[in-house]
């Protein structure tokens, strides 16, 4: 699975990791993706969705009817 979250649409940042000598690596930032089950009381039923820690605090705000009702409308299969 992608490291990907379903709401926001965060990816993982690339770049480098500089040493005390100054050799660059290169590192990746993930972000915080988390499973989360909600119940959507329209349909009686429950989805998972892989969130970010962000895209939480967006569902918490508009409300996990707006936000799905957004992802159907994108194509996205739930």
């Amino acid at each position: 699975m992608s490291a990907r979250c379903q709401v926001t649409g965060r990816t993982p940042g690339f770049g480098k990791q500089v040493s005390h000598s100054h050799t660059r690596t290169s590192r990746r930032w993930n972000p915080n993706i988390q499973r989360r089950r909600y119940f959507l009381a329209g349909e009686g039923r429950y989805v998972t969705l892989r969130v970010s820690a962000k895209g939480i605090k967006t569902i918490d705000r508009r409300g996990i009817e707006a936000v799905v009702a957004e992802l159907r409308g994108r194509g996205e299969k739930l």
